[in-house]
């Protein structure tokens, strides 16, 4: 009936390049009858649909979607703005949110709404100096740099929605370097939907994932303070190669 983008690229906490950039597909009643079926069989419906336009190579069913690879390569985080690939989600409209399949819930549905979602964002970019997003991206990108110890890379933001407390403080370096202490020292706790629908958005990360993370981000609070003392010292050559090294190629040195 009809479909919108949603996720972090329309919420603007998206790191390039541009990958699984989320589209919500909501089907009308003439598909219905799959809402009483498994998920598999929804989800496998739109894969079929899809590779009869895009190719069964480019088209993989997914947890709660499915993703179409349009073959795009990143040289150092740069796709000339090409976009690498689509998570399309196929959902059912209830009452003021979304139903979609869910292959790894029990009842094999979870609930959703993205509104909410872009919602809160916006308050607390708001409430935040207009910096939160920039933060939240910076350690989304950081995040993907060091093989995303952080998944899915939402839950980034939504524990930067309770960690981000307003005021912003007017110091980035300093700010960053808060930002990772604390996710490290609360990475081991059940993060739930903001929305109040679905799952926690934690529920993937298990004990092992989350010491690995919890590791990953103390060595990235440590790096973010050198790169500070650098700064100190009047060593802003190093300083901002440290930074470089802890963000990725895209950090600028000047």
């Amino acid at each position: 009936e009809t479909d919108f983008l949603t996720g972090s690229y329309r919420r603007w906490t998206k790191t390039k390049p541009l990958k699984d950039v989320d589209i919500f597909c909501v089907l009308g009643e003439k598909e219905r009858t799959h809402r009483s079926k498994p998920p598999s069989e929804l989800l496998s419906a739109v894969e079929t649909a899809l590779r009869a336009k895009y190719g069964r190579d480019k088209v993989q069913a997914q947890r709660r979607s499915v993703c179409v690879d349009f073959g795009v390569s990143a040289v150092d985080d740069l796709t000339n703005y090409k976009v690498m690939s689509f998570d399309v989600v196929p959902a059912f409209a209830k009452n003021d949110y979304f139903e979609i399949p869910d292959t790894r819930s029990s009842t094999g549905w979870t609930s959703t709404n993205p509104k909410v979602h872009a919602d809160r964002a916006v308050e607390a970019h708001e409430a935040y100096s207009k910096e939160w997003k920039g933060l939240v991206r910076m350690v989304k990108y950081w995040n993907n740099h060091h093989d995303k110890p952080i998944t899915p890379s939402f839950l980034i933001e939504v524990m930067a929605l309770q960690v981000l407390h307003p005021p912003f403080g007017g110091e980035l370096d300093r700010e960053m370097q808060g930002f990772f202490e604390t996710l490290a020292d609360r990475i081991d706790e059940t993060w739930p939907d903001p929305a109040g629908l679905g799952p926690a958005v934690s529920d993937s990360m298990d004990a092992g994932r989350t010491t690995a993370a919890r590791a990953a981000l103390r060595a990235a609070g440590a790096a973010a303070t050198n790169a500070i003392q650098l700064t100190r010292a009047g060593k802003d050559g190093s300083a901002l190669a440290a930074w470089r090294a802890l963000f990725g190629p895209l950090f600028p040195l000047s």
